[in-house]
């Protein structure tokens, strides 16, 4: 199901056209994924050395905040393998007849991607165990005392998994996969890169400081790159001469309310409400996700991981709390009393008084 894009250019949910477009943006092969260099090394190990002895690839848990590659990786791991690949998502897989129809009809060597894995039933998770493993299936054939345990050996497979919350996976699922990687955010060079390719793809003319312009401001995350471009796509052809440069890239990031540091309005209106409203904080999360009319769950992956990597935000022991830099880029000033950094003895001017914690 496509969702509305209801949160504008940086928003978590794909609109239609992300939808009919993404695919075409999505690399094909290892070497034209930029960034995460370390992750694509493991696995052109690991897929060169389960070909050369003709097995399938190992179960794979990727995980990390939304919109840096988890499925175009997957993808890509399919095509190198040659292989087939069937994409689902925890959600959707509600019983465990659906995941035995799943996996029934996978062949040696085939891909089962799920993502979100980390929302699948409790009873289908427990049905992947065997799987997994031994790559069979259980099934119980009839109720009561009729009742009987049937067996299905299943064709050798590779599941890739996919989440945003590591922690909410459980010890046996995790235990299962011979591999775990974690993506990263991209840096302004690897974004870059990113950026010029999607261009060509699209076929829209960029210069350099327009690259870097879209890059500066993607928050770290190749699907947000994407979307800039495809927004400024349409602001060069409207408003410009077709060429996205620098001076128009900000001009149109400026009027999609995107910063210098890719915080869109929501962005600042956490943080103002949590500093004008709760003095900076600690803030729990459900508190300031009302406050805000926002789901706990976005805040929490969606806004906060790019906050956090600014340092812009701190989790504490009692809620989240707004840093200096925070104040500084909203043109707010910090109350000195919950900064003792800035006072004679002091241990650091973005430390807040709570304390830093999980």
């Amino acid at each position: 199901m496509v969702e509305d894009d209801t949160r504008g250019p940086l928003a978590r949910t794909q609109s239609t056209d992300d939808v009919e477009s993404e695919p075409t943006l999505r690399p094909r092969r290892l070497d034209q994924y930029a960034g995460q260099e370390s992750v694509k090394e493991s696995l052109r190990i690991a897929m060169t050395a389960a070909q050369a002895r003709q097995e399938p690839l190992d179960h794979v848990l990727i995980y990390g905040p939304p919109g840096l590659g988890k499925t175009t990786l997957a993808m890509i791991m399919a095509a190198e393998m040659g292989v087939s690949i069937r994409v689902t998502a925890g959600p959707a897989i509600e019983r465990t007849g659906d995941l035995a129809s799943m996996l029934t009809t996978l062949q040696t060597g085939d891909i089962l991607f799920v993502d979100e894995i980390h929302r699948l039933p409790r009873v289908v998770e427990e049905m992947l165990y065997p799987a997994m493993e031994d790559f069979a299936l259980d099934i119980i054939l009839g109720s009561g005392p009729q009742a009987r345990d049937v067996r299905l050996k299943l064709n050798r497979f590779t599941l890739i998994g996919a989440t945003t919350r590591y922690a909410m996976i459980s010890q046996p699922l995790r235990d299962r996969f011979g591999s775990t990687y974690r993506l990263d955010f991209y840096d302004e060079e690897a974004l870059s890169r990113i950026v010029r390719r999607s261009s060509d793809v699209l076929h829209v003319p960029v210069d350099e400081d327009g690259v870097r312009e879209i890059a500066r401001r993607s928050r770290g995350t190749a699907r947000v790159a994407n979307r800039l471009l495809r927004r400024l796509r349409d602001y060069a052809q409207v408003e410009g001469n077709g060429v996205v440069t620098g001076p128009l890239a900000q001009l149109a990031l400026e009027q999609l309310q995107i910063d210098s540091l890719g915080l869109d309005s929501m962005d600042r209106e956490l943080l103002r409400v949590l500093i004008e409203r709760f003095n900076g904080g600690p803030a729990g999360l459900e508190t300031l996700a009302a406050a805000v009319s926002e789901e706990s769950d976005t805040i929490m992956d969606v806004y906060e991981p790019h906050l956090l990597k600014i340092g812009f935000l701190q989790r504490t022991p009692r809620g989240r709390v707004a840093t200096r830099l925070a104040y500084d880029h909203l043109g707010l000033e910090a109350p000195r009393a919950a900064y003792p950094g800035t006072l004679p003895g002091g241990t650091s001017p973005q430390a807040p008084l709570f304390g830093v914690g999980d």
